[in-house]
């Protein structure tokens, strides 16, 4: 396996840019340590597909640098890279059987025989298709069609890095978390570099030790799922991740301190820039309805099973708290309060308070 580095990347698909909005990624500089469980998260369009392309070799960067373990592999072709990848829709061969499929990466590299059937065997162990071993991959489900994908990109001991791209996309919702698992706990045991491309924050957090967060072409945030969810570096993150996505309201400040809608805010700590336009950004986690705080009306409630997400208005502004137990009516004169260290603010998106110490 490899540390990879990416250095200064930046890609256009235009023969002349001229400005930053010409390039599908801005700037990268990125290091992956070597046995890590990475994502790359973002919405279509963001650039994630453009950046594996360019890790896996099948696009050459405009601009920058591909490095694995220091070494300069920015033109090198995909056979020299020495990766695997597993795609969005399963890639075997439905006249082999599974044992032949997930055989052939090692069979294709002249691997004695006694070898591949040892690798062959631990691979479909943890896979639990064992039993399988002998069936013609047509008659296969799609589920078990994407776990031979996925051993055959896993099968090879000699990889520097195993990459997936959406690998989920096409299998039922009550089979993804199986998979997802199953693909967490192949990583324990494995070791291997992993890089896992989704616009679906629910496999990027439940596979990825860290998160890539993109947008636009560029990096917003890189962090642990608990540092995502819990101190966003910016309003993208915090509405991306979460469900519902984090309140993002306009403030105003004077006199040193944020106000919304004529009432002082509580910030977790001091405030780092002064420039650009306020937003307090707080997750319907950490707001309550309360007897005090900001007085709000509710304008609807929805009841989701574990707890209910209570839409009410401060002034002309919508915020969203989640409750458990009882909830309050539509209608309902209440009030809401912050949890002040998880209230911060904003500026032009960008988190700008430093946050008080633990």
């Amino acid at each position: 396996m490899a540390k990879i580095t990416l250095s200064k990347l930046r890609h256009s698909y235009m023969a002349n840019p001229a400005s930053p909005d010409d390039y599908a990624l801005k700037q990268i500089d990125l290091d992956w340590s070597d046995g890590g469980a990475y994502a790359l998260l973002g919405p279509s369009g963001c650039g994630k597909s453009t950046l594996l392309n360019i890790i896996s070799g099948l696009l050459m960067p405009s601009e920058g640098q591909v490095l694995f373990d220091d070494r300069d592999v920015t033109a090198f072709p995909p056979d020299q890279r020495n990766i695997a990848q597993v795609f969005q829709f399963p890639v075997i061969y439905d006249t082999m059987t599974v044992f032949d499929n997930l055989a052939f990466p090692l069979r294709n590299r002249g691997v004695d025989e006694a070898r591949v059937a040892e690798r062959v065997t631990e691979i479909a162990t943890m896979l639990e298709v064992t039993d399988m071993l002998g069936t013609k991959a047509a008659g296969l489900s799609p589920d078990n069609k994407q776990k031979i994908s996925m051993g055959r990109g896993l099968v090879r001991d000699d990889v520097n890095v195993v990459m997936f791209d959406e690998p989920l996309t096409v299998i039922d919702p009550h089979l993804k978390w199986k998979l997802r698992s199953k693909l967490k706990e192949l990583h324990q045991k494995l070791r291997a570099t992993m890089i896992y491309v989704t616009h679906d924050q629910t496999e990027a957090l439940t596979f990825a030790d860290q998160v890539v967060v993109m947008q636009d072409g560029e990096i917003v945030q890189i962090g642990t799922p608990v540092e995502l969810f819990e101190r966003p570096a910016h309003t993208f993150v915090g509405h991306f991740i979460g469900s519902p996505g984090m309140n993002v309201l306009a403030a105003e400040m004077r006199d040193g301190g944020a106000f919304l809608n004529g009432h002082h805010i509580a910030l977790d700590g001091a405030v780092t820039a002064q420039e650009g336009a306020p937003q307090i950004g707080i997750r319907p986690e950490f707001v309550q309805i309360s007897d005090t705080g900001l007085p709000a009306t509710v304008r609807k409630v929805a009841d989701i099973g574990r707890h209910s997400v209570v839409e009410a208005m401060v002034g002309d502004t919508a915020i969203k708290a989640i409750t458990e137990g009882t909830a309050p009516q539509q209608g309902a004169a209440v009030h809401l309060q912050f949890q002040q260290n998880q209230t911060r603010l904003y500026r032009d998106g960008w988190l700008a308070t430093e946050g008080r110490p633990t």
